[in-house]
């Protein structure tokens, strides 16, 4: 696949401050790609450079093998959508589409056909005289959108546009830009830090932190393979042991040696090991290869999250399965729930749950002031 977008060794500062620090990025023609991370990772800056509004310090954007850098936004073949939608509330749903299209001064007919396409496709047919005040917020969203994919960019920037809504209403939004993005075959750049959106809509997902890119890769490569204990903690939940890689296939953590699917390690290299709190299945203890004790269970509905004390590091467990705080417990994992990463910066920053146990205890004990 072609690479419409590319940034080579970008750097920006502001104030004195490093914002992005060396970017390299390839984003391939026609796919749904995200930019997931957390606030101040330079996500927005990124998406910024892209559209034309920002000038990197040193570095080159280039689109479609072109260098970008210097030419202004209204020349570049890409449109943004913002978490505010910025519609005008002195037209009607018809002319808010049109707008653009007035603007290249196109024959009024072609206007009403266009218009009359794109409100089909963002499944708003009827609603061409309606006030903007009139409208949901996901309806806004759908106006900008039809709006924003008038002009026939090549790559459309969407800045977190779905942080306004309401759970139900995200999650229905993300199935039709979704499906958007597939019926137009245009480039969609999404810029998030919900975890569970970018691993819904996206064909490849970029993690960043602190003006750089921490991974690459498909959801799946993300979720299960992650690179770095930022990225194993960032994208969903994970318990993060030190671990020592006896030799292909084996490690040890916690006092015990486990089977693994890993290789490649030196001998005795000290690694992070990463156990997804849904791959773990809580056994008699007897029967566990790890014994502990519940220190908390909360009920979410579809799984209990249970914290189990193992020598003092605090495990997470989603399962079906109900214990009670006070249990004697055992833990059976196989080696394919266990994933092996080299050690790094973020190497125990996160992973143990003895923070949230601790926090929980403390607002439990708060006493309200009269």
């Amino acid at each position: 696949m072609n690479n419409i977008v590319e940034l080579k060794d970008v750097f920006v500062s502001f104030d004195g401050e490093r914002v992005l620090d060396g970017l390299n990025l390839k984003i391939e023609d026609k796919e749904f790609i995200t930019l997931l991370g957390p606030s101040g990772c330079g996500k927005t800056t990124t998406l910024r450079l892209i559209a034309g509004f920002l000038d990197p310090d040193s570095g080159e954007i280039r689109f479609e093998g072109k260098d970008l850098n210097g030419v202004p936004a209204y020349k570049r073949q890409v449109n943004t959508i913002f978490q505010r939608y910025a519609l005008f509330p002195h037209l009607n749903v018809f002319e808010n589409v049109a707008f653009g299209l007035r603007v290249k001064k196109l024959p009024e007919k072609e206007i009403t056909k266009q218009v009359t396409e794109l409100l089909k496709l963002v499944n708003l047919e009827g609603f061409e005289n309606r006030k903007i005040s009139t409208l949901s917020g996901g309806q806004q969203q759908r106006i900008a959108i039809a709006r924003a994919i008038a002009n026939r960019p090549k790559v459309l920037l969407l800045d977190e546009p779905l942080a306004a809504l309401d759970l139900k209403l995200r999650k229905d939004m993300q199935k039709e830009l979704r499906r958007m993005q597939k019926q137009l075959g245009i480039t969609f750049v999404f810029v998030t830090h919900d975890q569970e959106e970018a691993l819904t809509m996206s064909d490849r997902v970029v993690v960043m932190d602190k003006g750089k890119i921490q991974q690459v890769g498909t959801p799946q490569d993300i979720y299960n393979e992650p690179k770095n204990a930022f990225v194993a903690d960032f994208i969903g939940e994970s318990n993060i042991l030190d671990g020592i890689m006896k030799d292909d296939y084996l490690v040890d953590f916690s006092g015990n040696t486990f089977k693994c699917l890993d290789k490649g390690f030196e001998k005795n290299e000290n690694v992070d090991v990463v156990v997804r709190p849904e791959d773990v299945d809580i056994v008699d203890p007897e029967k566990g290869m790890l014994k502990g004790v519940v220190t908390l269970v909360d009920f979410l509905g579809v799984h209990y999250e249970i914290i189990v004390d193992i020598g003092g590091f605090k495990w997470m467990i989603q399962t079906t399965d109900e214990h009670k705080v006070g249990d004697n417990v055992g833990l059976f994992i196989e080696p394919d729930a266990i994933h092996i990463m080299k050690k790094s910066e973020y190497s125990g920053l996160y992973g143990d749950y003895s923070s949230f146990s601790e926090e929980m205890d403390h607002i439990s004990d708060v006493t309200v002031e009269e």
